[in-house]
C-alpha cells in the first residue's frame, strides 16, 4: 500500500525505482496480479509497466506462472512476487493481548491466535514474551523463508524510526525503538504501523479494486481512522491523517481527555468513555468487554450508551465523509460488534451527509474483523522487505 495520494509512478520524482516499489507493493496486497491490471491502478503506460516487470523478473523481485484467460484478448501472464513462499510474522498488540499470526504475499493468513500480552508493562517487559511467539511460529514455517516482522500498535507510531510517539495508554512505550528491537532479535525487516492505518490497509486489500477511497475507524478503547485516498494509505503531511479521536464536539463539553484537552470525541463515543459513564449511572463495568457484554445481553441502560456513542462518532464522520467523499466507511474494533452502535453511525452520516455523498456510499462493518490490522502488519513487513531487497539487487534503480 502505497503512502502518498499522488500518482505512485511520480513518488520521489518519476525514476524507475519508485515505479518498481509501486509494482511490487500492488502485487504484495494482491491488488494486481498482471501488467493490465498493473498499469490500470498505477495510472502509467502499459509499456512502461512491461519494462518496470521486465527488469524485476530478471533480477527474480517478480515471476510469472501461468496465464489467466481474458475477454476479447490473449490469455494475461500471472504475476506474483519472487521467491512468495516467503512469509511474514505479525502482531497486533491490543491492551491485555495480541493477535499473532503468519501473513503470507497476497494476504493470506495462517497460524492466527491471540495471546496474553500486558501492554502496561512497558515494552521491556511485555517484548521478549511476544518475541518467543513469533519465534515459535517461525520455527514452524522455516527461518530461511521469513522474510519481515509486522507490529501493529494501539498508539501513535512515527513511521520512520518505527517507534511510538506520545501514546496515551501505553505507559513506558513513548519512543522506545521498537523496531530496532525486532530488527536486532530476528534479522529481517521490520514494519511499525499504527491500528488504524494496519486496519485500513488490511481491509482495503481485500475490497473491490473500484474502492479507492475509504474510511477504516477503529472503536475499541480509544478511536482512531486511516484513511486509503487513491488506493493508497494517506498519512498527511506528519503522519496525523484520520486523528478524528480528539475533535472537539459540543455534548463532550469539558470532560478532560488523555490528550490534555477537553470535549473530545474519545471522551463521549470510546469504549473507555462508555465504561467511565454507565460505571457513573451504578453498572458494574470494568472494561470494554464489560459494556459490550452488557448491550450483547440487552441491557437497557448499556445499549441507550452505545447508541448515543455512535450518533457522536457519526456526528464527527459526517464532516469527514462530506469533505473527503469516500467509496466507503469501514468499522472495526470491538464496539463495531454491536449492531446498535453500527446503526447509530449509519443513521447519522445519512443525516449530516450531502445526497450526492452517500448515494453510492458503502457503510459497513471490515469484513475481515479482528483480522485487518494483522493483515495489513504483514504486508506492511512484506513491502518494506521488498523495498530493500530491491535496492540491494537492483542498486536503486
Amino acid at each position: 500500500m502505497l503512502e502518498k495520494s499522488q500518482p505512485p509512478h511520480r513518488r520521489h520524482g518519476s525514476g524507475f525505482s519508485s515505479l518498481a516499489e509501486s509494482v511490487l507493493e500492488l502485487l504484495a496486497s494482491g491488488q494486481a496480479s498482471t501488467r493490465t491490471e498493473l498499469a490500470a491502478l498505477l495510472g502509467a503506460a502499459p509499456s512502461t509497466v512491461s519494462f518496470a516487470v521486465g527488469q524485476l523478473l530478471a533480477h527474480g523481485l517478480v515471476a510469472e506462472e501461468g496465464t489467466r484467460s481474458s475477454t476479447g484478448g490473449r490469455p494475461r501472464k500471472v504475476l506474483r512476487l519472487g521467491g512468495s513462499d516467503g512469509y511474514a510474522v505479525a502482531a497486533d498488540l491490543g491492551g491485555k493481548h495480541a493477535h499473532v499470526g503468519v501473513v503470507h504475499p497476497g494476504g493470506g493468513l495462517t497460524d492466527v491466535s491471540t495471546v496474553p500480552f500486558a501492554t502496561a508493562d512497558g515494552p521491556e517487559a511485555a517484548l521478549p514474551g511476544l518475541a518467543d511467539t513469533l519465534q515459535a511460529l517461525i520455527d514452524r514455517h522455516g527461518r530461511e523463508q521469513l522474510r519481515g516482522v509486522g507490529l501493529c500498535l494501539p498508539g501513535p507510531v512515527d513511521v520512520e524510526p518505527g517507534l511510538v510517539t506520545l501514546p496515551a495508554r501505553m505507559p513506558g512505550w513513548n519512543r522506545f525503538p521498537v523496531r530496532d528491537w525486532f530488527e536486532e532479535r530476528f534479522a529481517v525487516p521490520v514494519a511499525v504501523e499504527n491500528d488504524a492505518n494496519c486496519m485500513a490497509v488490511g481491509e482495503h486489500s481485500v475490497r473491490p479494486v473500484e474502492h479507492r477511497q475509504s474510511i477504516m475507524v477503529k472503536v475499541g478503547s480509544g478511536i482512531g481512522a486511516g484513511v486509503i485516498a487513491d488506493g493508497r494509505l494517506y498519512r498527511g503531511a506528519t503522519g496525523g491523517a484520520g486523528e478524528i479521536t480528539h475533535v472537539r464536539v459540543e455534548a463532550a463539553q469539558d470532560t478532560p481527555c488523555s490528550c490534555g484537552n477537553t470535549g473530545c470525541l474519545e471522551t463521549v463515543a470510546s469504549g473507555a468513555a462508555l465504561v467511565r459513564i454507565l460505571r457513573e449511572r451504578g453498572l458494574p463495568v470494568a472494561s470494554t468487554e464489560d459494556v459490550v457484554r452488557l448491550a450483547l445481553d440487552a441491557d437497557p441502560e448499556a445499549t441507550r450508551a452505545v447508541r448515543q456513542a455512535g450518533r457522536y462518532l457519526g456526528q464527527v464522520l459526517a464532516a469527514n465523509v462530506n469533505f473527503f467523499n469516500p467509496d466507503a466507511v469501514y468499522l472495526g474494533g470491538i464496539l463495531s460488534t454491536l449492531e446498535p452502535f453500527v446503526a447509530a453511525v449509519r443513521s447519522q452520516l445519512y443525516e449530516g451527509c450531502h445526497p450526492l455523498v452517500t448515494q453510492h456510499l458503502v457503510i459497513e462493518r471490515t469484513s475481515l474483523g479482528a483480522d485487518a490490522g494483522l493483515a495489513g502488519a504483514g504486508q506492511f513487513a512484506l513491502q518494506r522487505a521488498l523495498a530493500q531487497a530491491m535496492k540491494t539487487v537492483t542498486g536503486g534503480l
